[in-house]
């Protein structure tokens, strides 16, 4: 795999080889496991080796009946002739009694052995343990990289063998042919940005090089960038070329308004007062303040609508930075 490399979706990118992930894979799969041998141990009674040493406690417990009940039989036989006391008999009836009652508890411990909290104990922790292990395999599943859609291979940082530490971006891939850009407007020309306007985008990098595009996404919040308050805006770019490289710093300029044919000045001639909008034109060598109609307002220009005619001389500023002032004499330099 090399950079600019097109893929195809599902195509295998990289295989990570991550030991943890795997000895955490297999760590769940033994818990998971254990689980199951300890509910299947609570729902049946026991292991196995439990149940085999019940059954065997219970064999053991009838035989143990079976001989006091034919010795009390027998000592009641040898009692009706005298040849057995009224003692022994009486012996042998409680040795039978005895017998008897080991026997019901080794049965009622066969089968009520755990309690119902015990049984869900024992649930709740095979639900667990699987919960684990599913987590598990998605984290060893994220070490088979593959393309999520088509598209082109434009940043790779890893090399075969290679040790990285967790978090390191390896690889970047992106469909060229849908290109978007991420551009940033300050917060005064927000409200008057609109879906499907036009935008116009160059590259340093591509001298005379225009890529032409609309928006996309207005800004729905405003969020610091710097020392600016910004809105962020979605461009999609309608006349893609693979020429515009992603993660690159463009210049974005978007078209508010169009007034072909419009007579414009520089925006820093322009100044407003109570409300009104003038600038100051040479008139016979001195300054004279002049209200004009604005039009479009862009970061450089200003469209004038009425108040100056083509060919009118209007000042930007002073050579040592005092403010302008009607009735200034000034020379004009061409």
């Amino acid at each position: 795999m090399q950079p600019g490399d097109q893929v195809a979706a599902g195509k295998l990118l990289m295989v990570l080889d991550d030991l943890q992930a795997r000895a955490r894979a297999a760590s769940a799969e033994s818990g998971v496991r254990a689980a199951q041998a300890g509910l299947e141990a609570v729902t049946h009674n026991g292991t196995q080796q439990e149940r085999q040493m019940a059954t065997a406690d219970q064999t053991r417990a009838r035989l143990e009946r079976d001989e006091a009940r034919r010795s009390l039989e027998l000592l009641t036989k040898l009692n009706s002739t005298g040849a057995a006391s009224t003692s022994e008999v009486a012996a042998g009836r409680q040795r039978l009694e005895t017998a008897e009652a080991n026997l019901k508890a080794v049965e009622q411990g066969t089968v009520n052995r755990y309690s119902p909290a015990e049984v869900e104990r024992a649930r709740a922790a095979l639900a667990d343990a699987q919960a684990s292990l599913t987590e598990a395999r998605q984290v060893l599943a994220q070490s088979v990289v593959r393309a999520p859609a088509a598209g082109t291979v434009y940043h790779l940082d890893a090399g075969r063998t290679e040790f990285v530490e967790e978090g390191k971006l390896l690889l970047q891939l992106a469909d060229l042919h849908h290109e978007r850009v991420r551009a940033y407007f300050d917060e005064p020309e927000i409200g008057r940005l609109a879906v499907g306007q036009k935008i116009q985008i160059t590259w340093d990098a591509k001298q005379g090089h225009i890529w032409n595009g609309h928006i996309e996404l207005t800004p729905i919040t405003v969020i610091n960038l710097g020392t600016r308050s910004v809105g962020e805006v979605l461009v999609k770019i309608d006349d893609v070329d693979d020429e515009l490289l992603p993660d690159t710093n463009v210049t974005v300029k978007a078209t508010i308004s169009s007034e072909p044919n419009t007579l414009s000045i520089p925006r820093e001639a322009l100044h407003s007062e109570n409300g009104k909008t003038y600038v100051f034109k040479v008139v016979k060598g001195a300054l004279q303040r002049t209200y004009v109609t604005i039009g479009t307002i862009n970061i450089t220009q200003v469209a004038i609508l009425s108040g100056l005619a083509e060919g009118d001389l209007v000042a930007t500023g002073t050579e040592n930075g005092q403010p302008l002032q009607e009735g200034i004499p000034i020379k004009v330099v061409r």
